[in-house]
């Protein structure tokens, strides 16, 4: 099953070298049954597009975890939502905390990995924005959420595997 997992430019970073993407707690995002009986209509590209949206919002959280973790003599990384996308089995569907939630073993080898979605430089302002509003967003806060919004404008590039070792260079 495809599943995007929601993920740092750091911890991509770690990728090369461990040979492994290291997943938070293994949840992953995926056009589950539950995902594609909350919608009316649209079909697999579309569903599975909802399905990585939502690991983006998730990238959010993660940065926002970041920033309240790293030393203040740590090179700080470009704000960026991050999804890695993968080919995982086996996967445990989890409706109960949302229609695209899914759990995987955390440790998620290279060889797992279709490719990895980067937001572009010209979306670093709003990303920077959401992140320092993204918990207000999740308890409601209406201008919180048009933050996060804004965020949504912008398409996650797409890089290929073989991209990796050059993905930080390039940023």
């Amino acid at each position: 099953m495809r599943v995007y997992l929601p993920a740092t430019l750091a911890m991509v970073a770690t990728i090369e070298s461990s040979g492994r993407f290291e997943s938070v707690g293994g949840t992953g995002f995926a056009l589950t049954p539950a995902l594609r009986e909350s919608y009316t209509a649209g079909d697999d590209e579309e569903l599975s597009e909802a399905a990585m949206r939502e690991a983006a919002r998730a990238s959010l959280r993660l940065m926002a975890a970041e920033a309240d973790t790293r030393s203040p003599d740590e090179p700080a990384l470009p704000l960026r939502r991050v999804v890695v996308a993968a080919d995982i089995e086996p996967v445990t569907l989890r409706p109960d905390l949302d229609v695209a939630v899914v759990r995987i073993d955390p440790s998620v080898p290279r060889s797992a990995i279709a490719s990895v979605h980067v937001d572009v430089a010209e979306a670093q302002t709003a990303v920077a924005a959401a992140v320092e509003v993204i918990d207000d967003a999740d308890l409601g806060d209406e201008d919180a959420e048009l933050a996060i919004g804004d965020v949504d404008d912008f398409d996650l590039a797409w890089y290929a595997t073989q991209e990796l070792p050059f993905l930080l260079e390039l940023l």
